[in-house]
């Protein structure tokens, strides 16, 4: 199973959707090995790729390793585990324009679901004047939408629907700049991709080895279309056995519950205040009202994106 691409789910393919470039003039692809930035969160950072010497690896990486054939391409990975929207446009973007890529990757947003100070209004803003900058400078753009946490952990229902609402928002918008900056973009959130356990990690939220070659591969396969992939595709079968079920409860034990517990400090404040909505609305028979909610938020970042010139969102 590939990863779909194109800028929505049910958009037409990559190669015939009619979305130019605003605020910067594609780079033509060069005979030379293109330059490839790499900015996001642990997706991107290579969590769930482990490679000798205890570091992780990741789609990035490996795309990288893909682009330039026997010499090479100039890479840079600026992702880091944990990055928020936030740190994505004020740390990373500054380094990575410093970088001038050819291509750079924007994969971000689940952190920011798992936050209680999650605002879709202010994140849509960030998103685009992050890509906005990266394209000013005829950088070719790489963008995911992502599958929604709650469903990859399996949590309760009253836990899930609220982030299910949050990442299908953060996947609205990217789709949105998607069309806006004519990026590449894979559909991570496929129901396909994320019912394949085999593509998974023991933390059930990022990819494991194969996973990652998918992506790799799934990116590679729309930039070559654009004339920028220089050398063969990421092999698709993993180097290391996935790991076995003693593996992925040891590690649930270990650095899965150091993982959580980091995270409840922020979010499980948030995530029981979530569930409490959730179960009063759905008791009275109003839960209706959550989705709208939601759906309003959303619909207020996406009109305020339409009508603001590319990168230019408060």
């Amino acid at each position: 199973m590939t990863p779909q691409t194109g800028p929505a789910p049910t958009a037409t393919p990559l190669e015939s959707v009619p979305s130019p470039r605003r605020g910067g003039t594609s780079r033509t692809p060069a005979t030379a090995p293109p330059r490839y930035a790499a900015l996001g969160d642990s997706l991107t950072f290579g969590i769930g790729d482990p490679v000798d010497g205890g570091a992780w690896r990741g789609w990035a990486a490996l795309l990288g390793a893909a682009l330039g054939g026997e010499d090479g391409t100039p890479f840079r990975n600026f992702a880091v585990s944990g990055a928020l929207t936030r740190d994505v446009e004020e740390r990373q973007t500054p380094d990575a324009l410093a970088f001038a890529p050819d291509i750079a990757s924007i994969v971000v947003g689940v952190n920011d679901t798992l936050r209680c100070a999650f605002d879709i209004q202010d994140l849509a803003p960030r998103i685009d004047r992050i890509c906005a900058a990266l394209a000013a400078q005829g950088t070719v753009l790489l963008t995911a939408c992502l599958p929604d946490p709650g469903a990859m952990l399996g949590l309760p229902a009253p836990l899930a629907r609220p982030l299910a609402r949050r990442q299908r928002a953060v996947n609205a918008v990217v789709h949105a700049l998607a069309t806006r900056y004519d990026t590449v973009h894979l559909h991570l959130a496929d129901t396909a991709w994320v019912a394949d356990r085999t593509l998974w990690s023991a933390d059930r939220l990022h990819p494991g080895e194969r996973g990652h070659r998918l992506i790799a591969a799934g990116f590679h396969a729309a930039l070559t279309a654009r004339g920028f992939a220089l050398g063969p595709p990421p092999a698709p079968d993993p180097d290391r056995a996935p790991p076995t079920r003693a593996e992925s409860l040891r590690w649930l034990a270990t650095s899965g519950t150091g993982w959580v517990a980091r995270r409840c400090r922020d979010l499980l404040p948030e995530l029981l205040r979530l569930a409490g909505d959730e179960v009063t609305h759905w008791a009275r028979g109003s839960g209706a009202r959550l989705d709208l909610k939601a759906e309003h938020a959303l619909s207020m970042a996406l009109a305020a994106l339409a009508a603001t010139p590319a990168g230019q969102g408060n």
